[in-house]
């Protein structure tokens, strides 16, 4: 079994290191309430024995696991929900209503990731998507309220980077856990003017509109900190809250600014003009690193940023068509 990655970042909360491409990438995280574990997010199939070695470490047995809580069923959050609660035999899955027949059957799930990432990757950074049992399953409406001994965690519909994703509040720490929809700030990238945040519109449900309306339901709650996948604690989230908004617009004016162009060529240019709007952005906010080592970091969300812009506008062209009758 894995060595435990971990660290308290609040009271009862630890934050686990997934391990998907690289340190400080990927984050899950485990809430305790007395000896009662929830897991917010599980990384793949090849986290588990990472988040079975961090409860073990914690002094609990996978049977003290109460829930298993991904944000949205993208792999890096969700892909080793079925395999973790195969481990953990008190658990129940709660998820979102446009995300629960995928976990009870993930095979169309496989078929997208692999379409996105390619047979060989797929099986290499995710490996594989076990099904979860249909009563295992709790479907979590917008507000709901789950107990964790004691424990309040509220479940709230947040769409915009996925139209199947939630956010969860907890009330102890007044902390949001987010998964993508606060954005990514990875560690490499901060400075001494604070986070490096963007926005992922990875595929396939961008909608910046509603991703503005999300934050709104976000921060009326007063948040004193946000838990993000990508990755860990940030403070200040009022402070924080322009940028990512400016980075959702700025996306989504990037790929309008294409939307006259033909779809020959779309993705290459896309995925360049994405690029450097990140990389503008990180020197902005006072990143000092070589323009090639922020590349290396953001490589993966450059490209799968841009795939995600290149499918919204296909979605806008398929409305069009639509609204015009044929």
């Amino acid at each position: 079994m894995s060595q435990p990655h971990y660290t308290e970042i609040a009271t009862g909360i630890f934050c686990l290191d997934t391990g998907l491409y690289r340190p400080g990438l990927a984050a899950c995280y485990l809430v305790r309430a007395g000896d009662r574990l929830a897991c917010i997010e599980t990384g793949t199939s090849r986290s588990v024995s990472r988040i079975l070695a961090a409860v073990a470490a914690l002094g609990l047995t996978p049977e003290a696991v109460d829930y298993v809580i991904p944000t949205h069923i993208h792999l890096d959050h969700a892909g080793g929900a079925g395999d973790f609660m195969a481990r953990c035999p008190n658990a129940r899955l709660v998820i979102h209503p446009k995300g629960a027949d995928h976990m009870k059957d993930p095979s169309k799930l496989i078929a997208g990731a692999t379409a996105v990432y390619g047979k060989e990757d797929f099986a290499r950074h995710f490996g594989s998507l076990v099904p979860i049992s249909a009563h295992r399953v709790l479907v979590a409406e917008g507000g709901m309220t789950i107990d964790l001994a004691g424990r309040p965690l509220t479940f709230i519909d947040t769409p915009g980077h996925a139209n199947h994703h939630a956010c969860l509040f907890d009330a102890q720490t007044q902390g949001w856990f987010t998964g993508d929809t606060f954005g990514i700030a990875y560690p490499e990238l901060h400075t001494p003017n604070g986070p490096f945040l963007f926005a992922p519109t990875t595929p396939v449900a961008f909608d910046p509109d509603a991703w503005q309306q999300s934050l709104d339901k976000l921060m009326a709650y007063e948040p004193k900190a946000i838990y993000l996948t990508h990755y860990g604690r940030v403070d200040d989230p009022q402070v924080l809250e322009d940028e990512l908004r400016q980075s959702i617009r700025d996306l989504a004016d990037l790929a309008l600014a294409e939307e006259a162009n033909t779809e020959q060529g779309r993705s290459e240019r896309l995925c360049a003009e994405v690029g450097k709007q990140l990389v503008t952005r990180a020197r902005n906010q006072g990143c000092a690193l070589d323009e090639s080592r922020i590349r290396e970091i953001l490589a993966v969300d450059i490209a799968l940023n841009a795939q995600g812009l290149e499918v919204w506008l296909a979605r806008r062209a398929k409305q069009v068509t639509e609204r015009a009758g044929g």
